[in-house]
C-alpha cells in the first residue's frame, strides 16, 4: 500500500511539473525571440491600453494558435510588442488570459498610439542590431552606448541654460598575436608557434550627448567619410 501511494504521489508530481516546464519553456522562447520587444526594458512607466472590442488571443504573435478571447471594457498592461501584435494580460471571456492580440482591439488617450508603438519597435530593433555590431549612432541614449561600448575611460559634463552636455571618451584596442618561426629538424620544414599576444591601441572614440542623447561621434582612426549612423531619438509618450 505504501508503494502504491508513493507511485501515485510521483505520478501527480510529474503531471504538475510538465505544464510548469512547458510554461517556462514558452516564457524563455518569448524572452529570447529577437522579434519581440519587452516594454519594461524600454519604458519607465508601464503602458496600459483600453480594450474596446472583444478580440481573439493567440499564443504566438503570428496568430497560429488561439487561446481564447480578451474581454472588452477593461484596461490591460502591454508586456511586449512586435510590429503587428501586442502581448497583454487581462480578463478573458471565461478566466484570466495572457497572449498576443491585434492592435485594432485597443484604444488610448494617445490617438496615434499604433504608429508610435511601431516607431518604438523599429527603433529598438535598430538599436539591438547596432549594439550587436558594436556600433554607435546619433540618437542613442547614454544607457544604449554603455551597453554597446561599456564604461567610458574618461567622462566630462558641461551644464548650460539649455541643459546638460556630456562627453564620453573611449580608447579602442585590438589583440595582436605574435608568432615565432621554427625549422622542423627532421623534415626541415618551417612552422610557426604563438609566442605572445599584445594589446595595441587601434583608435579612440569620443561620444557627445545633449540631455542624455548622442548628438555627435568623433572617431580617431581610418574610417570612411560620411559613414555617420543616425537613428530615431528615444520616443516620449503622453499616455
Amino acid at each position: 500500500m505504501k508503494i502504491t501511494g508513493l507511485r501515485q504521489a510521483v505520478a501527480v508530481l510529474i503531471l504538475l511539473a510538465v505544464p510548469l516546464a512547458a510554461q517556462n519553456e514558452r516564457r524563455s522562447l518569448i524572452d529570447d525571440d529577437p522579434n519581440v520587444v519587452h516594454l519594461e526594458t524600454v519604458l519607465e512607466i508601464p503602458l496600459r491600453l483600453d480594450v474596446v472590442k472583444q478580440a481573439p488571443v493567440f499564443s504566438d504573435y503570428e496568430g497560429r494558435h488561439r487561446l481564447g478571447f480578451l474581454r472588452a471594457n477593461q484596461r490591460v498592461k502591454v508586456e511586449a510588442i512586435t510590429d503587428r501584435a501586442y502581448r497583454v494580460r487581462g480578463r478573458g471571456t471565461r478566466d484570466g488570459i495572457a497572449g498576443w492580440v491585434a492592435p485594432w482591439a485597443f484604444s488610448s488617450s494617445e490617438p496615434e498610439f499604433v504608429g508610435q508603438l511601431k516607431k518604438l519597435y523599429e527603433r529598438e530593433i535598430a538599436v539591438r542590431k547596432l549594439i550587436a555590431e558594436g556600433r554607435i549612432a546619433i540618437g542613442m541614449t547614454l544607457d544604449e552606448v554603455k551597453r554597446c561600448k561599456g564604461e567610458p575611460g574618461k567622462t566630462s559634463v558641461r551644464r548650460t541654460q539649455e541643459g546638460e552636455a556630456t562627453r564620453w571618451e573611449y580608447i579602442e584596442y585590438e589583440d595582436v598575436r605574435h608568432y615565432t618561426t621554427h625549422i622542423d629538424p627532421i623534415h626541415r620544414r618551417p612552422y610557426r608557434t604563438l609566442s605572445h599576444i599584445t594589446r595595441e591601441e587601434t583608435g579612440s572614440l569620443a561620444v557627445e550627448f545633449e540631455n542624455g542623447v548622442v548628438t555627435a561621434i568623433e572617431e580617431n582612426r581610418d574610417a570612411q567619410a560620411g559613414n555617420v549612423r543616425i537613428i530615431v531619438p528615444p520616443l516620449v509618450f503622453g499616455w
